[in-house]
């Protein structure tokens, strides 16, 4: 899979905020549907607080066969800031995108898009990179207020910041936390929404993202325990 070259990684936080302020202007919301037959999940796992693995798995959609998942370890340098996240971790998931031999028609990643201080989480940093659809779906809120989604699986309330709607929050099954859906990339809100509930299956993070979580989970781990994709 082709990468775009953007901006170089090795930066001063300072310099990174600067980058971000200037990236967001390039974010397009602008959705052209258009069938999806990929759609890949992405995450990553450290292995100690300076070494991590990152993982990117495929998926034949709607089937969920894997089709293709590659990994790559690696030091880390940049290090943990709250809203410069992509930073430390977007280099590695970048790389790991990179072996891909075919190209997902749809990006999820374990992180925000632009429901970001700036307007440009990890989802939306790596979707200016691969230049595809990218949805961050996260486990917990970075900004915004939302009312209570809901109970049922698929309902949503949206999350708001600063007068503007960022994102939603989702309720993946029935009474349980909802998870974070904001559009990295090339996607609106309503589309990355939908998508992601057609990812739903009864779990409370959506499948793409939950499988990558727990194979570089696997990865990371210092035990020999399978690391094939399950």
């Amino acid at each position: 899979m082709k990468i775009r070259n953007l901006h170089r990684w090795n930066v001063s936080p300072a310099d990174a905020v600067q980058i971000q302020k200037y990236l967001v202007r390039r974010l397009s919301l602008a959705y052209k549907h258009r069938p999806v037959r990929l759609i890949a999940g992405a995450d990553i796992a450290f292995c100690s607080p300076r070494r991590a693995v990152a993982g990117v798995i495929l998926f034949e959609y709607p089937s969920w066969r894997v089709v293709e998942h590659r990994s790559t370890r690696a030091r880390i340098s940049f290090p943990y800031i709250p809203g410069l996240l992509s930073f430390r971790e977007a280099p590695l998931l970048l790389k790991t995108f990179q072996k891909l031999r075919r190209t997902p028609d749809i990006v999820f990643v374990d992180g925000h898009g632009i429901a970001h201080p700036r307007g440009i989480g990890l989802a939306s940093h790596l979707g200016l990179f691969l230049d595809r659809p990218t949805i961050g779906c996260a486990k917990s809120r970075l900004i915004g207020d939302y009312p209570d989604p809901p109970g049922r699986a698929g309902g949503c309330s949206w999350l708001t910041y600063r007068g503007a709607t960022v994102g939603a929050a989702l309720r993946t099954k029935k009474d349980c936390r909802p998870v974070f859906v904001s559009p990295g990339h090339r996607i609106d809100l309503p589309a990355a929404v939908e998508l992601t509930r057609h990812c739903l299956d009864g779990h409370r993070v959506p499948l793409p993202t939950r499988q990558a979580d727990r194979w570089v989970g696997e990865l990371s781990s210092p035990s020999p325990a399978s690391q094939k994709v399950q």
